[in-house]
């Protein structure tokens, strides 16, 4: 695979981790007071459309390529989306 394909590949999961994230928190407010059976129902059907999204849209990048390393950038996303939120809203309450 050529260095710039890697390149996208990897800001695309990054970025990607951060937008999982940030849909993750929403998701999560959205089913806090529902029913066992729709927090499921809905659950399965956020995880089943991001997960497709994932995959389309690195098809179209790089032909659906995987590597580990794109696991681990996605991890990073998702973990800088978080401390990200935690300074944003640290810095809103003063």
């Amino acid at each position: 695979m050529e260095l710039r394909i890697q390149i996208l590949t990897l800001g695309y999961s990054f970025l990607y981790g951060i937008f999982f994230s940030f849909l993750l928190t929403a998701n999560y407010r959205l089913i806090y007071n529902n029913r066992v059976y729709v927090k499921w129902l809905i659950t399965i059907f956020f995880v089943i459309n991001n997960v497709l999204i994932y995959f389309l849209l690195l098809k179209k990048i790089n032909n659906g390529i995987i590597h580990p390393y794109l696991l681990i950038v996605f991890i990073l996303g998702i973990m800088s989306e978080s401390r990200l939120k935690k300074l944003v809203a640290k810095y809103f309450k003063k």
